[in-house]
């Protein structure tokens, strides 16, 4: 990794093929010393990178990104202009103590996009990998998001939520903080999510309520018809037979088949503290 780095010879940015491996950084740009940067990284005009940011192999910077704070970063991600990475937490109670931001690799952060590091101290944001957060998406302090997920739009998490692999978030839509969203879970937009959101499933409107499973996303993903038909008698079970949350639970353990997912789906909502989104 190069450390502190301030000039480059080339005069632009330009995309460079992986087997290069060629570190460019635009004159314009200002790299803090203690800056950690790898091998065949592009770093854009105006771009700004703070001095205890740590970032991977052939990530990309484009111009006026800023990415500052205890951050660390892994291989191939690209952020695109004007995001801003790693600033402090907006909570009322951070007081400056050392907090943190890790993302995994591969992941796209369109323009304008935030991402706050935790608040406590020693806390970490974590975002994993193969993630991709559209213009205006927002992830505030202490989220934990997962792999293959997708944020439309002007996407909002409020702090402490959780977002399990392979979730997309409509645009405009807001969460609360301290919810959880399951996996292959899909929100529509412009929703207000203020419970958690069991796996599987397709929620929409403000108050946001489950509408059916998310068959689409499913069926993308290459389900088997037997296990999206055990998914269809849950949500049955959960939302149409009248039954309370307890109540729906022990119907799914007594008359479903005990797949992976159906076993998922049970625990994922016995662990709920904010209740689950009806």
């Amino acid at each position: 990794m190069r450390r502190g780095a301030f000039v480059c010879s080339h005069s632009s940015v330009r995309p460079v093929k992986t087997e290069i491996m060629r570190t460019i950084i635009h004159p314009t740009a200002i790299i803090e010393p203690g800056a950690e940067i790898g091998e065949g990284a592009q770093i854009g005009p105006y771009a700004y990178i703070g001095s205890e940011v740590r970032l991977a192999a052939r990530c990309r910077v484009h111009h006026h990104a800023s990415i500052v704070g205890k951050t660390e970063i892994g291989e191939e991600n690209e952020f695109y202009p004007f995001v801003s990475i790693g600033q402090k937490s907006q909570d009322l109670k951070y007081e400056g103590e050392p907090t943190y931001l890790k993302i995994g690799a591969c992941n796209v952060f369109r323009e304008f996009t935030t991402v706050n590091r935790g608040t406590a101290r020693g806390s970490v944001t974590v975002i994993e990998s193969h993630n991709t957060f559209l213009a205006y998406s927002h992830v505030a302090h202490d989220c934990r998001i997962g792999s293959y997920c997708v944020f439309s739009n002007a996407a909002t998490l409020g702090g402490h939520v959780v977002v399990e692999d392979y979730v997309t978030v409509g645009g405009l839509a807001g969460v609360h903080q301290f919810c959880r969203i399951g996996r292959h879970a899909m929100i529509g937009g412009c929703s207000k999510i203020v419970q958690d959101v069991p796996p599987y499933m397709l929620v929409d409107g403000n108050p946001a309520r489950v509408r059916s499973i998310n068959l689409v996303g499913l069926r993308r993903r290459r389900f088997p018809s037997a296990t999206i038909r055990e998914l269809r008698l849950a949500y049955q079970i959960l939302y149409e037979e009248g039954l309370n949350t307890a109540q729906a639970l022990e119907a799914i353990r007594n008359r479903l088949r005990p797949l992976s997912e159906i076993v998922e789906l049970v625990e994922f909502i016995s662990k709920s503290q904010r209740g689950i989104t009806r």
